[in-house]
């Protein structure tokens, strides 16, 4: 059992033992770390008794929402049962089985294969050397470019950090590795200039084509991004940028990779973000929502081209020791088959999605220094701006961003900060009353924040 200890106590041990992600840890261990130690459906309690408004569920991933005991049970009964197995050697075990026949049954037809991983970064990895290994089996081992995006986030892992265009995260560890390139991410906002987002869909796709001719068709392997932009500032493109981008790379013979891990189980309104957009990928990544968070499982899914060039191509010498974990294994199961039979999925998409997009535009377009309001289900953000008749953004994108988000967090509400963008991904359980209340508490956070920014002569 863990020992009770006061909340300076577990801050203390926290200081002195554990490296949070992202984090600068002295500023942190000088202010010292919020102890979250409960949560029930959209709320966290920390160790000092506040209520606290989980507007990101987690870290977009606690889908069916905190305190689910039948997962609980799920995974005590699997323990007791098998606890762990691996699946190389020729082995396999019914909860990984069971939890493969599902998948097949709630993804688009043709991902009839899925390979297991323990979060998004490692499904990321996993596909990087999946779509290089296909190639060599087709004879063309020079295709081994992947193309992403400027502020695309697929995970930071050696791989998947040089593939994502964070260069925060290039500047540390001698990032990219060779073999990965970037365009600019469809943000019509700050790059569509004078043309309508439609015309700018298009042109922004066309930007792949021309880096696909100046590597060369026959050095690039795949185009590899998220439906929407998830940690860039969820960045939705115009509805003509999928269908063009399909468009470039059937014409070059390029893979289309989407990475699912945010977008993937339901967030949306559709069990994929592809099939909101309506392309048709080789391959996408998963994690997050595939167990709600409750415990890691990450998975690559295969379509039938790839598949069957690597089955052809005999041993593909890549995998995890937990790769189909038993317990990890059972509580996806378990979790997947509560989005579906629940409605969870088909509830995004038919009442809270569009309520809550619905309502978000209503709170915050009213805001001076608030604009691009913008969302899909239940993903969405706005931008921090200096002057919303000119499009123009603040100068050091990301000050502003912070200060926002510190209101918020110290009002006991979670959206994250992207840069100047203010995201929100709460879990897909949430109600009509409880969107009213997160956004009730938001808009006293943005009065609040609006009059910091005059405090501070900002605006």
């Amino acid at each position: 059992m863990q020992k009770q200890r006061t909340t300076s106590q577990w801050r203390e041990l926290d200081a002195a033992h554990h490296l949070h992600p992202f984090t600068d840890t002295a500023s942190l261990n000088q202010a010292g770390a919020r102890v979250m130690t409960r949560g029930e459906g959209i709320y966290l309690w920390d160790s000092d008794g506040n209520k606290i408004i989980d507007g990101m569920a987690g870290l977009w991933c606690v889908n069916v929402g905190y305190g689910r005991k039948d997962f609980a049970e799920v995974a005590r009964r699997q323990m007791e049962e098998l606890p762990f197995y691996n699946t190389f050697f020729k082995t396999t075990h019914p909860a990984v089985v069971e939890l493969s026949s599902l998948l097949a049954e709630v993804t688009p037809a043709g991902f009839d294969h899925v390979f297991y991983t323990n979060s998004g970064s490692e499904s990321v990895d996993t596909m990087i050397r999946m779509v290089r290994r296909y190639w060599d089996v087709q004879g063309k081992p020079e295709k081994k470019t992947l193309i992403g995006r400027w502020n695309g986030y697929h995970g930071s892992t050696i791989g998947g950090a040089s593939l994502g265009g964070m260069k925060y995260m290039h500047e540390q560890g001698d990032l990219p590795i060779p073999g990965m390139a970037h365009i600019e991410q469809p943000w019509w906002y700050k790059h569509g200039k004078d043309m309508t987002p439609d015309e700018f869909g298009v042109v922004a796709a066309r930007w792949l084509d021309e880096k696909i001719q100046e590597i060369g068709a026959d050095k690039v392997a795949a185009f590899v991004a998220e439906p929407i932009q998830g940690a860039g500032g969820v960045i939705i493109p115009p509805a003509t940028y999928w269908p063009e981008i399909e468009r470039i790379c059937r014409k070059h013979d390029v893979l289309i990779v989407a990475d699912e891990v945010i977008c993937g189980f339901g967030r949306t309104g559709e069990w994929f973000g592809h099939q909101h957009f309506g392309f048709q990928p080789d391959l996408f990544t998963a994690a997050k929502g595939l167990s709600s968070g409750y415990l890691p499982i990450g998975a690559v899914f295969v379509g039938k081209r790839v598949a069957e060039g690597l089955i052809a191509g005999g041993d593909f010498n890549h995998g995890f020791t937990y790769s189909g974990h038993p317990v990890c294994a059972a509580v996806a199961h378990a979790n997947v088959v509560a989005l579906r039979d629940e409605g969870i999925v088909q509830r995004v998409k038919d009442d809270i999605g569009p309520y809550m997009q619905k309502r978000w535009r209503e709170t915050f377009s009213q805001f001076e220094h608030v604009d691009d309001v913008r969302g899909v289900g239940l993903i969405q953000a706005f931008t921090l701006v200096k002057n919303k008749a000119k499009r123009e953004l603040f100068p050091d994108f990301g000050e502003v961003g912070t200060l926002c988000r510190d209101i918020f967090f110290r009002n006991n509400l979670i959206m994250r900060a992207c840069g100047d963008h203010i995201v929100c991904s709460p879990p897909l359980v949430m109600t009509r009353a409880e969107v009213d209340e997160m956004l009730g508490v938001a808009a006293r956070c943005l009065a609040e924040f609006e009059q910091a920014l005059k405090a501070r002569g900002l605006a």
